[in-house]
């Protein structure tokens, strides 16, 4: 992976983009409109959601836009409590009518959708990953959408690792050691119970006997393309036919060595006239080269020749285990229509089924596991961690709280319609659970250094916070009479220090109090600065700015906020900006 040092002007204006007028109406006046649909219960994410999807040109500033958001929710929200919503309406009427029209006060739900059928249910649900990596966002809906309903019916959360493709996308060792601590960290508490499908392999062997000699299973001899013409035409391939003794015959063949991967595959019996093409006749275990492709746990490797395959595996397991309820993404569809379709040949009820749609992050391309893993393992990654990853190790090095993760999920909802969101969202979640206790510090990228005059106190006293005493002052010496500040503020004549005092030209130290509508900038003294990095995951690349921080005492991996840059972790060396 490339890194490259950049101090640019162009990064420096990027990282200080501010809303134009426009900009700010629009903000404020989607927030009044949350409040008031929602009577003083809006959601920062419902209006970011609305800003992106309305204007476009902002997703580049959806960092900076974020915290802008979540203050004026913040205000209208309080404005909605206490003068009420006839005045929040009365406003809308007078200055964005349009966002009345046809809009009406909404009762927020709050939490997930109830579940159905749970009357006099022990309510069991499953997340239930293929262990090639560590989980990532999108993961995160799966742990959080299932644990949370567990945890609401006083019910069993299963972490199932559906592991039986050594091939395509073979399991990684670490990961199972890796996934039960991630969704311990992202739900606060750990999965009631883990289940390795690996482990399981004769349990799923009864099931193919049992399918095989109930007549509602056969071994397909067909090469694949043939099998593909008969299904694609509704014929019935010639091994459809076969006598029971015959199939359990060829069973043994693909168990004992004689079959080779390719040669034989277990189907379920089905209709090869349904509607659905990938109904028909469905394969449910094939044979593997675990010579080749080994599984990679102790005492599994080449075990086992012939393995199921995931809709075949997972409906048989969420039998055994008593599943109840089953949530997860729409386009798994098909595969709920192929398992109900096996159910009704065992004679078991099918559990409730609940889909999601789609849920895309504009900051993000199309990350997959086994793409990320790839990209790691020849170096495009430093790792799992890589800040720039959506994975819950990047996310957790960044900074993100399980909190955040869990509330925005829930926030999204069950629903099968596709979103688009960006990742602004999710750091309005975050920013709610880190503001109250994050330091404030200032750090000047690229600085340049100003010589003030007048009656210069020997230092000065700032809040550590600026809305909590109890956290205390930081002192900031000024004996040298020279402070530092960002280029781009260094080229207006005039500014105010934030915290101090107006500058006037020439360095000249105005009024304490502010006196007109000139920028607020920040700064640091040059006697009570350092010199510091601030490292930022930007999409592609990783950014390192060279600056100058005021001085501090806070251990490695406490979150501030750096003055008019965002949320960052002090880490070693450098500071990392966690968002905007």
């Amino acid at each position: 992976m490339k890194q490259r040092v950049h101090e640019a002007m162009a990064l420096g204006q990027f990282m200080s983009w501010s809303p134009d007028a426009e900009t700010q109406n629009l903000i404020w006046h989607l927030s009044l409109q949350n409040a008031f649909e929602y009577d003083g219960k809006g959601a920062a994410g419902s209006v970011i959601g609305r800003i992106m999807s309305t204007r476009a040109d902002l997703r580049q500033h959806g960092g900076q836009i974020s915290p802008l958001v979540a203050q004026s929710v913040a205000k209208a929200n309080a404005l909605a409590q206490e003068n009420g919503l006839d005045h929040v309406e009365s406003l809308l009427e007078e200055e964005a009518p349009h966002l009345l029209e046809g809009r009406q006060k909404q009762e927020r739900r709050e939490g997930l959708p109830e579940l159905k059928d749970t009357e006099g249910k022990d309510i069991v649900l499953r997340f239930a990953p293929n262990p090639n990596g560590p989980l990532s966002f999108g993961h995160a809906r799966g742990v959080v959408i299932n644990g949370t309903y567990a945890h609401e019916h006083k019910g069993t959360l299963i972490l199932r690792f559906d592991d039986t493709d050594t091939t395509v996308k073979p399991p990684m060792l670490d990961a199972y050691d890796i996934i039960p601590k991630e969704v311990e960290w992202l739900l606060g508490r750990p999965a009631d119970r883990i289940v390795i499908a690996s482990d399981r392999i004769p349990l799923y062997y009864e099931h193919a006997e049992r399918m095989l000699n109930e007549g509602f299973g056969y071994i397909c001899q067909c090469p694949a393309e043939d099998f593909r013409t008969f299904r694609e035409t509704k014929q019935d391939c010639p091994c459809r036919d076969k006598s029971v003794d015959l199939n359990v015959e060829g069973w043994n063949m693909m168990l004992d060595g004689t079959y080779n991967p390719g040669d034989a595959v277990v189907r379920v019996k089905t209709d090869m006239e349904l509607k659905n093409p990938a109904l028909r006749d469905w394969p449910a275990l094939r044979i593997q080269d675990t010579e080749k492709n080994p599984h990679p746990r102790p005492g599994i490797g080449s075990k086992y020749r012939v393995w199921p395959l995931l809709d075949f595996q997972s409906a048989v397991e969420d039998q055994l285990q008593g599943v109840t309820h089953i949530v997860r993404g729409k386009d798994l569809m098909d595969s709920t229509r192929k398992q109900t379709l096996l159910y009704q040949h065992f004679g078991w009820n099918y559990p409730e089924t609940i889909y999601w749609g789609r849920v895309k992050v504009h900051e993000w391309g199309g990350f997959s596991t086994s793409k990320m893993r790839a990209s790691i393992e020849n170096g495009e990654y430093t790792g799992w961690d890589d800040p720039r990853l959506p994975t819950l190790q990047g996310l957790k090095l960044r900074g993100i709280q399980p909190k955040a993760l869990r509330n925005f999920w829930i926030e999204l909802g069950v629903t099968q319609k596709d979103i688009s969101v960006p990742l602004a969202t999710l750091f309005s979640h975050n920013t709610k659970g880190i503001d109250d206790d994050a330091p404030r510090l200032s750090f000047v990228r690229s600085p340049v250094t100003v010589s003030i005059h007048g009656d210069i106190p020997g230092d000065i006293k700032i809040p550590v916070h600026p809305n909590h005493d109890a956290m205390g002052k930081r002192i900031i010496s000024l004996q040298n009479n020279q402070i530092m500040i960002e280029q781009e503020d260094a080229n207006n004549p005039t500014y105010r220090l934030k915290e101090f005092a107006d500058i006037d030209e020439g360095g000249q130290l105005g009024s304490i109090s502010r006196s007109d509508k000139r920028s607020i900038i920040h700064w640091v003294s040059a006697d009570s600065s350092t010199e510091a990095i601030l490292t930022l995951p930007l999409q592609e690349n990783i950014e390192h700015v060279k600056g100058r921080v005021e001085h501090h005492n806070y251990p490695i991996g406490t979150i501030v906020q750096l003055e008019r840059i965002g949320y960052a972790i002090i880490r070693k060396d450098d500071f990392l900006l966690m968002h905007e």
